[in-house]
């Protein structure tokens, strides 16, 4: 007889807040926040942080008053810590793991199906984690997804845990969970739907689960129906061992501060698309056709926003063939920036879009394309360099030196793991 299916969401505990702490444990206990781009919004807080009322999303200005009184540790986002310590994450993970999905940054689904002792597993996988990266996990346990996610959720709020639970050993436990957790908060349920089941009086994970097959397709159609028939513990939603290839790629920043030059948002630009083409090379793509837009201020003089027209333009130009060769892409994109670019304006943004992405192997060749060998043995060089000596050790000239319009990170932290000159230094 085949054994039931069995998932475990692994979920790291406020995963950049945890990364900053890796690295200086003395922080361990302290409120910290972590900033989105251009020190803009709070985007990661830690358990003592929120229990202050620091809230998700709040403007740093605003929230600074509070930051101030409590001595809230205030970082900007390091995603290059954050992306390496993922990385290390997911490998102890696939290392000890039968099989898993990489769902996110700080989350991956395993494969449990078969294993004894799912919850014993589980707490021996955390205490590895743990150890091996010192990144803090909670693991949730049940016969679906969206069961594992909401056990997941348990988990971190309950601490008599001990950071696992394991839904299908007790069916008593299920029962509890799905009659505490609002229906807000079940995987894949989005505020429309929400709202629109709140109006109906499903308010709780156990209401979705026992509400009529008929009405759930109707209003909710066939996502919604496999959510509730997950909830009943249905499997509908397989692990995704081999992930799909991407179909679009975007790379943007809102810059540092106003740009008013040609000369520098050309840079930005280029920059952006030489990413994009170090993307594409990564995960064996190639694209056809690039997009480029400029952004300026979205509102008015006021807090009206502004017709998207207004404040943003854009252009598409073709490759001329499938290419993922940087020098095409950084060309393309800065001849449509000559285009695009309007004197007095004031730019905020600017970004690059590859809207048509297929995998080298398979895209599609005119009858009088050539093959390039040159191109992919000189990119292939490039790209050793980088893995070497660091991402910005070569560059492209368009790209510029200067960099005045990257990105404000006045706070962010070493990059610990991936750049030399900022390992610490041990003193003995």
């Amino acid at each position: 007889m085949k054994n039931p299916t069995l998932f475990g969401l692994v979920d790291c505990n406020n995963f950049y807040c945890s990364c900053e702490r890796v690295f200086q444990p003395s922080l361990e206990g302290f409120p910290i926040v972590v900033l989105s781009n251009n020190d803009g919004c709070i985007i990661a807080r830690s358990n003592e942080a929120k229990a202050l009322g620091v809230e998700m999303g709040t403007p740093y200005f605003k929230a600074r008053g509070l930051i101030e009184q409590h001595g809230i540790k205030v970082f900007s986002s390091n995603y290059t810590l954050y992306g390496d310590m993922s990385a290390r994450v997911m490998s102890v993970l696939a290392e000890s793991s039968p099989d898993i999905e990489v769902y996110s940054i700080d989350e991956s689904f395993v494969d449990l199906t078969g294993i004894p002792d799912g919850d014993g597993f589980a707490r021996i996988l955390r205490r590895k984690v743990r150890q091996w990266t010192g990144i803090p996990v909670c693991i949730g346990i049940a016969q679906t997804k969206t069961l594992a996610k909401l056990a997941n959720r348990v988990a971190k709020k309950a601490p008599k845990t001990g950071g696992v639970l394991d839904l299908s050993a007790n069916p008593a436990w299920l029962e509890k969970a799905l009659a505490k957790v609002d229906v807000d908060d079940v995987w894949g349920i989005g505020h429309r739907w929400a709202a629109m089941l709140h109006d109906r009086g499903i308010h709780k994970a156990a209401h979705l689960r026992d509400a009529e097959d008929g009405w759930v397709r109707k209003r909710m159609g066939v996502i919604g129906h496999r959510t509730a028939m997950e909830l009943r513990g249905i499997s509908c939603w397989p692990l995704e061992r081999n992930v799909p290839d991407k179909k679009s790629c975007c790379v943007s920043r809102a810059f540092g501060q106003v740009v008013t030059e040609l000369s520098a948002v050309r840079e930005a630009v280029a920059s952006h698309a030489a990413r994009a083409a170090q993307k594409l090379r990564r995960d064996g793509l190639v694209a056809s056709h690039i997009t480029v837009f400029l952004m300026t201020d979205r509102f008015d003089n006021g807090d009206q926003v502004l017709p998207r027209s207004d404040y943003e333009s854009a252009a598409t130009a073709e490759l001329g063939g499938w290419t993922a060769d940087s020098r095409r892409l950084v060309g393309a994109a800065t001849a449509v920036v000559e285009r695009l670019f309007r004197p007095g304006r004031d730019y905020k943004k600017a970004g690059v879009i590859l809207p048509f992405l297929e995998s080298d192997a398979c895209a599609p060749r005119g009858l009088f394309d050539r093959p390039e060998p040159k191109s992919k043995n000189l990119m292939a060089a490039l790209d050793a360099i980088h893995a070497q000596y660091g991402r910005r050790s070569i560059h492209f000239a368009a790209e510029g030196t200067k960099k005045a319009w990257e990105m404000k990170q006045e706070l962010r932290s070493p990059r610990y793991t991936t750049c030399l000159s900022d390992v610490p230094n041990v003193r003995c």
